[in-house]
């Protein structure tokens, strides 16, 4: 496969998108099927009534279904989404530095790409892109030298994948892939832009500055199809529950109120199920995909003083490292799996306020709020003064959480 880049530079334009509908924005399960002890061990499947009930594996949710049609493209088979098979996209059958774009080019690059005889590809949003995440991938270590140990988080059986281009100088984790997305808060100086992408090789969203000239260059995946995908379609019922009619899902109007860690946030919902809280007794810790849906990109404090939810949810404010008025991160039931150690130590959030981390020596908003990153589920967040890892990230272990069912059962 060959995209043509060169040529004279334009502009890229938006992609009209469509209304959500009943069933337009399905999520994807995350493929963990697998339990999790707060001390990172694997561990049997606890039962109702018993701690850590409740986990990702126990509600697996739409299981992947991808058909490879022969011709470079994959058809999701759930999300009505179809993707280019793979982004070696100057067709030289390696995946390396030479493929990667810069959001400029990946976003202009689309109206020219043909692969399967198409010509309605675009960059995809980060809803979209997001929906091919897969929880059985193995996060490796910022030092590895290559990919002996780990598996990325995205379906390799289906997908073509390539880490970062350790011969020309990358890091094994340089496998960011791009996205339409734009934070609409900053992350750095006044003037740089930050593009939300999603690393398959590490399990994360994180907001990426595009350097003062734009030109940080990311791995591409395109698409085509469903264009009311990512758009949620949210009903007050008045009774404090929020119907999201494109996803299927009912959320919680409002939040826990208070953080917790991981162990305590599982133990809290079978709580308010024993409860019969809002009248049901169903509610479960969101995965991560569930969780990220509920994302508003278009929102961001330092820009709308809200967190980046819609205004129809309540949202408990915090103060943050910078001693700002924010929004915190939110708990799912997913383990995000690591190489090394007690490789089910930590869970993966959704920041909804800034994504905080510690750089040159002052905390900042690094990764934007709707990022997704890991924390411990269980310690003293007190030990890590200055963050973790080369961005600083913040170390909360105390999150929040917001309920959700599928909103057609138990009626």
């Amino acid at each position: 496969i060959a995209v043509m880049t060169g040529g004279c530079a334009s502009a890229p334009k938006p992609v009209s998108r469509g209304a959500a509908y009943p069933g337009s924005y399905q999520i994807v399960g995350t493929g963990q099927l697998s339990f999790w002890g707060t001390d990172g061990k694997e561990m049997a499947a606890p039962v109702q009534g018993e701690p850590l009930y409740g986990q990702n594996a126990q509600h697996p949710g739409i299981a992947a279904a991808y058909h490879d049609n022969g011709d470079g493209t994959v058809s999701d088979l759930v999300t009505g989404l179809m993707w280019t098979q793979t982004p070696d996209l100057n067709g030289d059958s390696t995946i390396d530095k030479a493929d990667k774009l810069t959001y400029q080019a990946a976003m202009a690059s689309a109206a020219r790409v043909t692969i399967g005889g198409y010509s309605d590809w675009r960059l995809p949003t980060i809803k979209e892109l997001y929906s091919l995440i897969d929880f059985n991938g193995l996060d490796p270590q910022i030092e590895d030298k290559d990919s002996s140990r780990v598996s990325p988080f995205i379906d390799i059986n289906v997908f073509r994948f390539g880490y970062g281009d350790v011969k020309s100088g990358e890091r094994i984790i340089d496998a960011q892939f791009a996205t339409s997305t734009l934070y609409v808060g900053k992350t750095g100086g006044p003037d740089m832009k930050t593009m939300f992408g999603v690393n398959f090789a590490d399990g994360r969203i994180k907001g990426y500055g595009l350097g003062p000239l734009g030109d940080k260059a990311f791995y591409v995946f395109y698409v085509r199809g469903n264009l009311a995908y990512g758009i949620n379609s949210f009903v007050d019922k008045g009774n404090g529950t929020i119907t999201d009619e494109a996803t299927g899902r009912m959320w919680s109007k409002a939040d826990s109120g208070a953080p917790m860690d991981w162990g305590k946030a599982l133990a809290w919902v079978q709580t308010k199920n024993t409860e019969n809280y809002l009248c049901h007794d169903d509610w479960r810790l969101p995965d991560i995909k569930e969780l990220q849906s509920l994302v508003d990109y278009s929102r961001a404090p330092g820009v709308t003083g809200s967190a980046a939810l819609a205004p129809i949810f309540a949202a408990t404010q915090i103060k943050n490292e910078l001693d700002e008025t924010d929004y915190g991160f939110y708990w799912s039931s997913t383990t995000h799996v690591s190489s090394v150690g007690n490789p089910g130590e930590r869970a993966a959030y959704v920041s909804f306020g800034r994504a905080t981390g510690k750089m040159f020596g002052k905390w900042m908003d690094v990764h934007g709020a709707g990022a997704q990153r890991s924390d411990p589920k269980v310690g003293d967040a007190t030990r890590f003064v200055d963050g973790r890892g080369p961005q600083g990230d913040a170390i909360r272990i105390e999150n929040f959480v917001r309920l959700v069912r599928d909103s057609q059962e138990g009626k």
